[in-house]
């Protein structure tokens, strides 16, 4: 660090920790989670083992992540209120990835107003739903064994949506990759929906994840949605994306 001119609190911006997580690193000793070393790492430009070689070593199993906060079998055991609540939490950030996820709107038909409402107070609303003529998209919809029901479910998910597009701080965008999971996330929390070949979404496992210190599955699925959404289409208000 002293090399590279960096100080604790350029690398903590650099990796988004607090400072005083990076002062534990270099004071204490202390090692960061997995996916943090390797930011930091890759920001001063070193090896992730040659500066914390305890990574090298295979961590032990542990019953119960501290991020992990429930685990339910499948999504449709979960109440909608448990998504509604989320949602009506958001302070700062609240983020979608999905293929359709039209369960929301139909169960809870105020989910327009309350982003709304969340962005006009100051939230910012990223919504990323499938693109309905992607090859990989339709190829989840054969795997779903629902043939041409995906893409019909996206297209209704975007007629739904679009009530949203140019409001501020609201972000509406269609994706063509292959999801491996649904993501909803409202700051520093987040549910995850696996998607299993051969399975709807809804009856596949869920599990609520909370930021923590030492953690790295929340970070690992909040990158994952910043990778997709980068590389998603913007849908504008005259509806070509």
């Amino acid at each position: 660090m002293v090399a590279g001119g960096w100080t604790h609190a350029k690398l903590a911006e650099a990796t988004g920790v607090d400072p005083k997580s990076v002062e534990r690193w270099v004071n204490l000793g202390r090692i960061p989670g997995r996916a943090t070393a390797i930011t930091a790492a890759e920001a001063l430009g070193e090896d992730v083992h040659a500066l914390w070689p305890a990574l090298r070593q295979p961590r032990t199993a542990r019953a119960v992540s501290p991020e992990l906060v429930a685990l339910y079998e499948q999504r449709a055991d979960i109440p909608v209120s448990i998504f509604v609540d989320l949602l009506s939490s958001a302070q700062e950030q609240v983020d979608v990835l999905v293929y359709a996820a039209v369960f929301l709107h139909e169960a809870y038909p105020r989910l327009n107003e309350l982003l709304r409402e969340k962005a006009e107070a100051g939230c910012r609303v990223r919504i990323c739903l499938g693109d309905a003529n992607s090859p990989n998209v339709q190829l989840r919809g054969q795997e779903e064994k629902f043939g041409h029901g995906i893409e019909t479910r996206c297209r209704l998910a975007l007629l739904h949506y679009r009530a949203l597009v140019g409001v501020p701080r609201v972000e509406i965008r269609t994706h063509g990759t292959t999801l491996y999971n649904s993501v909803y996330r409202v700051d520093d929390q987040a549910l995850i929906n696996a998607h299993v070949w051969g399975v709807n979404a809804y009856g596949a496992p869920v599990w609520h994840l909370r930021r923590a210190e030492g953690g790295s599955m929340f970070d690992t699925y909040a990158k994952s949605f910043d990778a997709v959404w980068s590389t998603a289409q913007e849908v504008t208000p005259d509806g070509t994306n």
